[in-house]
């Protein structure tokens, strides 16, 4: 088993920005010391400093093999996983998509999750609290004109909890998949519409509080921060906005203050 005495690690992918580095300083408050790793130092530096000394930044690519069994070598215990790094590239239907975008969506959104999970089992094994987060969408539960690259990636990315969790049946770890609706973050939409302003804002146009990327992490806080015989096997968190993945109220919402 792993050593009581030594504080807990979460190793946190995608965890320079948005839902990754959330969450990061959510678990940090928690007690446990976060490893944020992603493909530029720079975002990762500036959270890791933000959060303070529980934390510590690495540079890891989900999508290099070579790169994750580096980065994941570097720990010398691993309590919670959360695979959030992955994200959408392009809205174009199926008869023009781009080959290029789908593979990559695929090899972040799923191999990439797979390549973590497979590196970091041995060490969640010997962990008492093993807790593997995967943040995967609503997208992955319905499909949608535009989006069918997106769509196919992150119902891998739920396919592989789904799966996990079957045939890790008899242990200890907790496998928890968590399906985020319309996230308004720094770059999300940006990166998807390849730096279009203009296209980004208006995925949130009128939209009356969208979530952000700590609601999310507050639900990675919540599954984590239960007792270890319960797992919460799915959980879609939407804004109240967005009552589907088809049906998005644009205009004023009446918030009772009382």
């Amino acid at each position: 088993m792993t050593d009581p005495s030594s504080s807990p690690i979460a190793l946190v992918t995608g965890g320079g920005t948005g839902i990754g580095a959330a969450s990061a300083r959510r678990l940090a408050a928690m007690g446990f010391d976060v490893v944020l790793t992603g493909r530029r130092i720079e975002p990762l530096m500036a959270t890791a400093a933000s959060i303070g000394a529980q934390a510590r930044a690495r540079v890891m690519d989900v999508a290099d093999a070579e790169s994750v069994e580096a980065g994941v070598a570097t720990l010398e215990r691993c309590d919670v996983l959360v695979n959030n790094a992955g994200g959408a590239l392009g809205s174009q239907p199926v008869e023009h998509g781009d080959v290029e975008q789908w593979r990559a969506m695929f090899e972040s959104n799923v191999i990439g999750t797979l390549q973590v999970i497979k590196a970091t089992l041995p060490l969640l094994h010997r962990s008492p609290r093993a807790t593997i987060v995967d943040i995967s969408s609503t997208a992955g539960q319905i499909v949608y004109e535009g989006g069918a690259g997106y769509v196919v990636a992150k119902h891998g990315t739920s396919v592989i909890s789904e799966t996990l969790r079957l045939e890790l049946a008899g242990t200890h770890i907790r496998v928890v998949d968590i399906r985020p609706g319309m996230v308004h973050t720094e770059g999300f939409a940006l990166t998807r519409f390849g730096g279009d302003q203009v296209a980004a804002d208006k995925v949130y146009a009128g939209v009356d509080r969208p979530l952000v990327a700590d609601d999310v992490a507050a639900c990675v806080e919540f599954v984590v921060g239960l007792p270890q015989h319960v797992n919460i096997d799915a959980l879609t968190v939407r804004p109240v906005a967005q009552a589907a993945q088809h049906k998005v109220h644009r205009g004023p919402i009446d918030w009772q203050t009382s």
